[in-house]
């Protein structure tokens, strides 16, 4: 069974290159941290929810967040993806998994009567001090940057 980081919880730590090839690292971070994991570039579902974080993302910056997407394409892919759609968020290439199971988001999927590993669309809102404030295991896009901009305002009022 996959081990999926719960709400309290110590945030995985993670050293990922971004799209340019620079290392990120979660010690980099002093503010809240939007960590969402998603499957492909450039394909509907992933860029519907690119495109409404990006939409989203001065609003979240407002909040003091930062937004980070984990796929396992290569940075090439990513640099391609964000000028396509003109994304203004930073994508993180995990071609190995390890970021991606870290956060338990490397899972068995199935589709179409066919099983198989692969990454299971999945958010979680990481507090300035570096432990999960919640987490959002199985994604549907339409709606969820929405839904994680409201978690981080009811959680940063507190």
């Amino acid at each position: 069974m996959t081990n999926i980081p719960q709400t309290g919880q110590p945030a995985p730590d993670f050293t990922t290159p971004d799209q340019n090839d620079k290392p990120v690292s979660l010690a980099d971070f002093s503010e809240w941290i939007v960590l969402y994991f998603y499957p492909k570039d450039d394909t509907p579902g992933c860029t519907t929810e690119a495109k409404d974080f990006t939409d989203l993302s001065p609003q979240f910056t407002a909040l003091g967040a930062k937004i980070i997407g984990v796929s396992p394409d290569s940075g090439k892919a990513h640099c391609k993806f964000i000028d396509k759609h003109q994304l203004s968020i930073t994508l993180l290439s995990d071609p190995e998994h390890q970021l991606i199971e870290a956060y338990g988001a490397w899972r068995l999927k199935k589709f179409m009567g066919k099983e198989y590993m692969g990454v299971a669309r999945s958010t979680f809102l990481i507090s300035p001090d570096k432990t999960i404030a919640y987490a959002w295991p199985n994604v549907k896009t339409k709606g969820h940057a929405q839904a994680v901009f409201t978690k981080l305002q009811e959680l940063s009022a507190i």
